[in-house]
């Protein structure tokens, strides 16, 4: 039998990690997204990225998107920034939840910030000190930790290695990125019996390969009760070709409710906005609980 939670908590990234590996969204389509997300039961979104403008064109209005947004009282917004400038950026439009990336191999930290792993993780200190002063959380999002596209395998022991060194440096959250669908659960079990922390840990799965689910499953059973997810399935990498597909929140939030398994989410909403985000990227989502509806949906007999 697995150990199953009574509640898990879910982070919906679509507005950042959705969107910036679509054609540029207009920015009234991106407040209309984050509104309606705020309106299902999340209690958690990340929101928009303060990345540079050339590197990722589609997150250049950023401050102005979380300016304009319906705020919620009971949700956490949140912003990732790739290093110490980003940050700043984010702290200066007054986010309080700050998401910086790292990638576990140098290859894809050097595509996807222009510097090796251990570069990055050196920043942290820096970047802690700056947001703990200004009463904000930082949390490592460890990328590619389950492989990378241009190295292959990625050793358990080397993410654990930056966990303890970004532990040291003084972060309040650590997550795990599948970022490019190479995750299975064999993975995400050798991950876990590599990594010690006290720390809070999130899991980000992409469904590239179809296998976010039972990977999510299996850090479900390994007692991990938080987890990134984008409505509709939207998402990649800019940086990996052909690694699109968060798993679709809906997705999620229908086996775990099936389950028994609490998120505090309204399923049907979710799915109405997962049609919206449908709408505005302009093309047909994967996401086959958008495409076929709950399981409870019945249709009429012929």
């Amino acid at each position: 039998m697995m150990h199953q939670p009574e509640r898990i908590s879910l982070r919906e990234v679509a507005p950042r990690d959705g969107l910036q590996n679509e054609p540029p969204v207009p920015t009234e389509d991106k407040i209309r997204l984050i509104d309606a997300l705020s309106r299902t039961g999340l209690s958690r979104i990340e929101a928009v990225s303060f990345v540079h403008p050339k590197a990722v064109p589609q997150m250049a209005d950023a401050a102005e998107v979380w300016g304009a947004i319906e705020k919620h009282p009971g949700i956490r917004y949140s912003a990732l920034a790739p290093n110490l400038k980003g940050v700043e950026r984010a702290l200066d439009a007054g986010f309080s939840a700050i998401e910086v990336v790292v990638s576990a191999s140098d290859a894809h930290n050097r595509a996807n910030v222009g510097r090796t792993t251990a570069e990055s993780v050196a920043e942290f200190a820096d970047i802690v000190h700056l947001a703990h002063e200004r009463l904000a959380e930082v949390e490592a999002i460890i990328a590619t930790s389950f492989g990378c596209p241009y190295e292959g395998d990625v050793a358990p022991a080397r993410v654990a290695g930056i966990v303890d060194a970004v532990a040291e440096a003084g972060v309040d959250r650590v997550a795990f990125g599948d970022t490019t669908g190479m995750g299975t659960p064999r993975r995400v079990n050798e991950l876990l019996d590599a990594v010690e922390t006290d720390l809070p840990v999130l899991m980000h799965f992409h469904d590239t390969r179809g296998t976010a689910l039972a990977n999510l499953l299996t850090a479900m059973d390994r007692g991990v009760v938080e987890f990134d997810a984008s409505v509709g399935g939207l998402g990649g990498c800019p940086y990996a070709p052909g690694a699109s597909g968060n798993v679709a929140t809906e997705e999620v939030v229908h086996m775990l409710h099936d389950m028994g398994v609490a998120t505090g989410v309204d399923l049907d909403a979710l799915i109405d906005t997962a049609a919206l985000a449908q709408e505005i990227v302009g093309r047909k989502l994967e996401s086959g609980v958008l495409r076929a509806g709950p399981r409870t949906r019945l249709t009429e007999r012929p």
